[in-house]
């Protein structure tokens, strides 16, 4: 993602603060007027999205004043953060839900992921990195394929991280999320939260704010971490005393990895099976109802008419069953299990989820034919 859909990591990791962040509070904040003034997201069309600084908006300001009690930080340095950040109606517009028009398409979807170029780079990346992949597998459990898959899906392995500034997009998002939505405020909170775990990295690193971008959601890096899964999963996989998302790949494939056995991923376990049905007694509804998550066991699953073979029948865990739209076209399904819902904890679509999958899998087959 590319926060290939807008919510992503909603985890809160409570960190201490680093005593020596900011030794002198009056010239941090020059730096940092400075920097919010003199900088904005990279060309013209994204600088003319850019509205008013959100020290005029008295709730904005609270919120810094509440939030710097909250995280012990320096107040001046937290309201000027907030306040010096600026409206992006661009981040809002992307923010807004599809049109009622839109149709799901996994041969569409899939076409903007499994492509030569992505491949390519992703040998690349592989080659390059052999050793840190296996050692990830080694110390999380996660295949090399898995990681390769999401930091290619993600970025082009560091090619796309994005252009936003991280303070612009998420003070938009806290604030000014779009009415619109259906979950506006559910989202706008867990914005503030992003906002609180943002400034607590920048405060420990001793980072200027806003030197930071990222995605239209502020996701950040290599591996599109939202600043809350920074905090909690991120690990300094280089061993250089920092942690660093954006260009150490060492890092970023030590984080994905974490991540995803903070989630409970199960070494050696297939992400999905293939399922055909058995129309004689197939009961459809009951199949989809519980959506992407597993639920069924292999008995469950098959008395409701899928049929399952070889491997599939020995699985032990439970099933889901994922329905992948091809618009006007038939739809294509497979039986998810835990580990392909895992997938989707790190973005919240089982389109995504099999792009990441299908994506590892042909840089694997070149990497290791």
């Amino acid at each position: 993602m590319t926060f290939t859909t807008p919510f992503r990591h909603i985890a809160v990791a409570i960190l201490l603060i680093a005593a020596c962040a900011h030794s002198t509070w009056a010239a941090e904040l020059k730096d940092l007027r400075n920097s919010a003034a003199g900088s904005s997201p990279t060309g013209s069309a994204a600088a003319r999205s850019q509205g008013p600084a959100y020290a005029t908006r008295p709730e904005a300001m609270q919120f810094a004043d509440d939030m710097a009690s909250r995280r012990d930080l320096d107040a001046d340095w937290v309201r000027a953060a907030i306040g010096q950040s600026r409206y992006n109606a661009t981040v809002a517009r992307l923010m807004q839900p599809p049109a009622k028009t839109f149709q799901k398409n996994w041969r569409v979807y899939r076409s903007r992921f499994i492509d030569p170029v992505r491949i390519e780079a992703g040998v690349r990346f592989w080659r390059a990195n052999q050793a840190t992949l296996a050692r990830a597998e080694q110390e999380y459990g996660v295949p090399p394929d898995i990681i390769v898959g999401i930091i290619g899906v993600e970025t082009i392995y560091g090619r796309d991280t994005g252009s936003f500034r991280v303070m612009d997009a998420l003070t938009t998002l806290a604030f000014d999320f779009p009415a619109s939505h259906p979950r506006a405020g559910e989202r706008s909170e867990f914005f503030k939260g992003e906002i609180e775990q943002f400034l607590t990295l920048q405060s420990r690193r001793g980072a200027n704010p806003f030197d930071a971008r990222g995605s239209f959601a502020g996701a950040m890096g290599m591996p599109q971490f939202m600043p809350s899964s920074w905090n909690k999963y991120a690990v300094d996989f280089d061993g250089d005393g920092t942690i660093d998302l954006w260009n150490s790949p060492a890092d970023v494939i030590g984080s994905v990895a974490s991540y995803f056995k903070a989630f409970g991923w199960q070494p050696g376990m297939p992400t999905y099976y293939p399922v055909r049905f058995d129309q004689s007694r197939l009961d459809m509804d009951a199949l989809m109802a519980p959506d992407i998550l597993p639920t069924f066991s292999v008995t469950s699953f098959t008395d409701k008419g899928a049929v399952l073979e070889g491997q599939a029948l020995q699985h032990t865990g439970p099933l889901a069953l994922v329905e992948l739209l091809n618009g006007p076209d038939a739809p294509q399904y497979v039986a998810g299990t835990e580990n392909f819902y895992v997938i989707t904890r790190y973005n919240w679509s089982s389109y995504y989820a099999m792009a990441v999958i299908e994506l590892g899998r042909e840089v694997a087959a070149r990497v290791r034919p």
